[in-house]
């Protein structure tokens, strides 16, 4: 949780010295002052002896899991860096730096998370598709924090339910890539990778991976965490600003004039409230608990971010509050299941139309063994035709093994095309999407749990529709993603109050 209070000590541990491909190999406990620490054990947790660690994960010993075992295991969409006693030097380096989260940030997390797969809360994800360096700025940063908070009053206040904010930053850089190298105007270069990678630019020498970019990306991270937490905790974020935060672009839009007559309403319920004895600086009412997540997809900066937690002996990747494992990587007898198995962190695994029951019930099994409610977010990613084929399959199976997990709908990715050169989506497709997946669970008596967007709070035009009415001709005016097009700040809201209505309509059937 961003501004969180009195979060437990991590330690470092391991510190890779003997280079990269090394690993912990003792078993035995760890000293300190000439006392062996006690950790542990699944009976403790099984007979609650150990409140600490009521809920998380087992504690696994060295042997089984540590964080560098990935290196054992084949491993997929990993950058080529010429030079490894580079990689050496960055990643120590990146040892020896302070975690960006802490422990019971993402403890609080996995609380929420949990409620969220009851239906007692609910989800929301969102941001770029790829942070860069160049576009990095307090400003840009403002704007999707501001569009977040505004999706989750409008989610809050017309479906009467919590919301879990959970942004796409502080960590988003790399993205998986389909083939090593891509042609652009009939020269093959190295493929783009991510920022944190390489660079865009089209020159040779450019698309050459870096590790020195692993520890500028650290610094922008600490940066993106440092304003969010002052954001969430300095007033920016109190609920009676919510009619300053619309964006000044979209003062004129229908969403934004939608926002405000939500935002007047809500200023009435505080009033309301305030005449009831909850004060304005009560912190239900000046704060908010907003966190941080990407894709665990470059295993050399997650795994020198990994810390032991000093109050419980397990180990969280510090680089964010939740990680997730992607349709590209997600592999049982690979790295990154290895990976992220034996992190206490709440996870997300995409999956896609091509996913088999058995499959994802074995995938469940390896990263959630104790069948924690708040640690998997299952994240779909179909396009709403297969979604209504496939989700009902993979939901029945679930619930027929037990698991609990949160289903989580990200309605971008199976809805890719290419319209006049750039490639974009529809929002009639990405809306169509999200509602199959409410009706699915409705038809199934299963809970929509979140919804995960790839979108800004600036004023882009990279998916067509909605009530930007941004056509395929208008693409080239303010295409501006380093990757895959996003939702923009309009359609972000304008998607909003179609899940609040959605959720409302689900409260209200539960009541009858």
């Amino acid at each position: 949780m961003i501004g969180a209070k009195g979060v437990c000590g991590l330690k470092h541990g391991f510190q890779n010295k003997a280079g990269l491909g090394a690993a912990c190999r003792s078993a035995r406990p760890r000293v300190t002052r000439g006392v062996a620490r006690r950790v542990a054990s699944r009976e403790d947790l099984g007979n609650g002896t150990d409140e600490r660690l009521k809920g998380l994960i087992d504690v696994l010993s060295a042997e089984d899991w540590n964080r560098n075992s990935w290196r054992e295991k084949p491993v997929l969409q990993q950058p080529d860096y010429p030079c490894e006693q580079d990689v050496r030097k960055v990643h120590d380096q990146l040892c020896d730096l302070p975690p960006l989260v802490f422990a019971g940030e993402c403890r609080n997390l996995s609380e929420k998370l949990a409620k969220c797969s009851r239906g007692e809360a609910f989800w929301l994800q969102g941001g770029d598709c790829a942070e860069s360096f160049t576009e990095f700025s307090a400003n840009h940063i403002r704007d999707t924090y501001r569009i977040l908070l505004q999706m989750s009053v409008v989610m809050m206040f017309g479906g009467g339910i919590p919301v879990v904010k959970v942004g796409r930053m502080a960590g988003q850089f790399a993205k998986p890539r389909t083939a090593p190298t891509e042609t652009i105007d009939g020269v093959e270069y190295k493929s783009y990778r991510g920022d944190i990678i390489n660079d865009s630019a089209l020159n040779h020498e450019a698309r050459i991976p870096d590790p020195n970019r692993l520890v500028r990306a650290y610094h922008q991270c600490a940066s993106t965490l440092n304003l969010i937490r002052g954001f969430s905790s300095g007033g920016y974020a109190r609920l009676d600003r919510v009619d300053q935060w619309n964006l000044d672009f979209m003062s004129k839009s229908d969403e934004g004039r939608l926002y405000m007559d939500l935002a007047a309403r809500v200023d009435e319920a505080i009033t309301f409230m305030e005449a009831c004895g909850v004060g304005s600086e009560s912190s239900v009412m000046s704060t908010t608990d907003f966190y941080v997540s990407h894709e665990a997809l470059l295993l050399e900066y997650e795994s020198a971010l990994t810390r032991e937690d000093s109050t419980t002996g397990l180990w969280y990747d510090c680089s964010a509050h939740l990680v997730w494992v992607g349709e590209r990587t997600r592999q049982l007898d690979h790295a990154h299941m290895e990976f992220l198995r034996g992190v206490g962190n709440p996870l997300g695994i995409k999956i896609s139309q091509k996913a088999d029951p058995a499959e994802l019930i074995e995938l469940i099994q390896t990263l959630n063994p104790t069948n924690n409610p708040g640690r998997l977010a299952v994240i779909v990613r179909m396009g709403a035709d297969n979604l209504r084929e496939r989700l009902p399959l993979l939901l029945r199976a679930v619930r027929d093994a037990g698991q609990k997990v949160t289903w989580v709908c990200d309605p971008m990715h199976g809805n890719t095309e290419v319209m006049n050169g750039y490639k974009t989506r529809r929002y009639e497709n990405i809306r169509a999407e999200v509602e199959a997946f409410f009706d699915v669970h409705e038809q199934e008596g299963t809970i929509p749990g979140g919804i995960h967007l790839e979108m800004t709070g600036k004023d882009v035009t990279e998916c067509t529709g909605g009530g930007s009415s941004v056509s395929g001709e208008d693409l080239g005016d303010r295409y501006d993603t380093y990757c895959d097009p996003r939702l923009n700040a309009e359609q972000s809201l304008e998607l909003s109050f179609y899940i609040a209505q959605r959720l409302r309509q689900r409260r209200n059937a539960g009541r009858g």
